[in-house]
């Protein structure tokens, strides 16, 4: 039996950066998928997720700078590929690292992900994702023990085994992303990422050198303590997902868990640090 879906189509002025924000209070409120095109973005949700009252905390719809408008139908199952094919396009990192869907033009850079996110989020477009990639750019991590929490696409996971992480886990409680993850890695060829499907409770006794971890602010504050418990001494987090206004409260409860900030990346309002677990 097919899965009935709610599409809101949001049509937004300006577009930046209220798009990114509006995907960002949707999918705290349970969206599932997005497709982001020329004058706003599409948001997928389950009919049976769906209240009368779901946009009522979408602070964005009544802000003052924007101009949003939407429309809701109602979809059965769709095939989620075409409906982002319509819209995706490659993008580039720092010249080194491309990433593209299977029927994009190889650029031939450094490294070449090919992604097929489906109803996954972690394309790269977003700031979140792209300010990852910049951070695994920066840092040595070969041979280093990786978690990716909350994987989406499996994108991180990928570029990290890309670029000599062994072994690595990656985790997202959603099954769609589990299961787009687990396709992603074969289609890049990954041999040394294994996906899982649920939460911080997989973590008990695990240790890591490197944990990457692009969620949202109040998830990554519950789960910091997990992070820091299963990093090794020396080992580095890297967070993102949340805006500029939220650092002050990461901060302080990454510096309770010994956890020293060494980097941090801003790119419009989305923020993402680098920390380093204390010896």
């Amino acid at each position: 039996m097919n899965t009935i879906y709610n599409g809101f189509t949001f049509v937004v002025e300006p577009r930046d950066p209220a798009t990114e924000i509006l995907i960002a209070e949707l999918g705290y409120a349970g969206f599932e998928s997005f497709v982001e095109n020329e004058t706003g973005v599409i948001a997928y949700i389950q009919k049976d997720d769906c209240s009368d009252d779901i946009l009522e905390n979408i602070f964005v719809l009544n802000s003052n700078e924007f101009s949003i408008e939407y429309k809701k139908e109602e979809i059965e199952q769709v095939n989620w590929n075409s409906e982002w094919e319509k819209n995706f396009s490659p993008i580039q990192v720092e010249d080194k690292v491309s990433i593209r869907a299977p029927f994009h033009e190889n650029p031939n850079l450094e490294y070449d992900i090919i992604i097929e996110p489906k109803m996954s989020f972690g394309t790269g477009h977003h700031e979140t994702t792209h300010m990852m990639v910049q951070h695994l750019l920066d840092i040595d991590v070969k041979g280093k023990k990786t978690l990716d929490m909350g994987c989406g696409t499996g994108i991180l996971a990928i570029f990290a085994e890309m670029k000599g992480a062994m072994p690595i886990d990656a985790i997202d409680i959603d099954n769609w992303c589990y299961l787009n993850t687990i396709e992603n890695v074969e289609r890049n060829n990954c041999a040394k990422i294994t996906s899982y499907e649920g939460d911080a409770s997989l973590l008990e006794g695990k240790k890591y050198d490197l944990i990457i971890a692009n969620i949202n602010r109040n998830i990554l504050l519950n789960d910091l303590e997990v992070y820091a418990t299963c990093l090794t001494n020396g080992g580095t987090l890297l967070l993102s997902g949340f805006y500029a206004e939220d650092i002050p409260l990461l901060d302080e409860k990454a510096r309770t868990e010994g956890l020293s900030l060494q980097n941090e990346k801003k790119r419009n309002k989305w923020v993402s640090l680098r920390y380093l677990k204390n010896a």
